[in-house]
């Protein structure tokens, strides 16, 4: 049993980017849409964010809401989201600005609640993979804890090879599967050589399938809640509930 948590083991998968900004709630969230159009019930997760603010159902933040929305997930977004800071910064460094510890007892309650009622999870890490979440532990560590197959979503841009290749190298050394790559924000009209070759230099390099290349998309914005149908359109020819483990 995990000195953090005991959670059940669901069919899911645990999304996670290369930096933050990367398009990784959107892509989540997008995910989540396209396994709901295909009947199933999903929950979604975000265990621990920060930048909240302080709204009608206490302290927010915009991914729970985003993610929320695209799921028709029925549950509050404390429960989507247990653990939340004011600060954007990483949570292990809110703990001791806002001296509030991260509370994983909690998190393992709000899973438990929103997982037994689910036929799939959808589970967002914060930041990258090695982003402090609390003492001595990371966002690795929290995805050990889910134990689902985890997405890596990457920006379409330069020096973005090294950060996912390194991302992939943190996950498999933490024991984990990768259930591939989604590159997120193409951009057609300014793409160069360096975002045309970058499918095939992921597969050959980080022996990971490249699952989707999510366009630039004006119609979606995560702040906004607006999720674009070429967003979900894209995602919509993986199919994902075969990814979930």
């Amino acid at each position: 049993m995990s000195d953090l948590m005991d959670l059940p083991k669901m069919k899911g998968i645990f999304v996670t980017g290369t930096d933050t900004g990367v398009g990784k709630t959107l892509v989540a969230g997008g995910i989540a849409r396209v396994l709901r159009d295909g009947g199933k019930r999903v929950g979604v997760f975000k265990p621990v964010s920060s930048g909240c603010s302080h709204e009608y159902e206490g302290l927010v933040n915009a991914d729970a809401e985003f993610l929320r929305m695209c799921s028709h997930c029925d549950f509050s977004l404390g429960d989507i989201n247990p653990v939340g800071y004011v600060a954007a910064a990483a949570p292990a460094v809110c703990e001791e600005f806002e001296r509030r510890v991260v509370d994983f007892g909690l998190i393992e309650a709000c899973y438990k609640k929103i997982s037994a009622v689910s036929d799939i999870m959808v589970v967002e890490g914060i930041g990258g993979v090695r982003v402090p979440v609390s003492r001595g532990v990371d966002v690795l560590d929290l995805a050990k804890e889910f134990d689902l197959p985890v997405v890596v979503v990457s920006r379409c841009g330069l020096g973005t090879i090294n950060h996912t290749l390194l991302t992939f190298d943190a996950i498999r050394g933490a024991g984990l599967k990768i259930a591939g790559v989604v590159l997120s924000g193409y951009d057609v009209e300014s793409a160069g050589l360096a975002q045309e070759s970058l499918h095939g230099v992921l597969e050959e390099w980080g022996g990971v399938d490249v699952l989707s290349t999510v366009p630039l998309d004006d119609e979606s914005d995560v702040e906004q809640g607006r999720l674009g149908e070429v967003v979900v359109e894209t995602l919509a020819e993986v199919d994902w509930e075969s990814l979930c483990g």
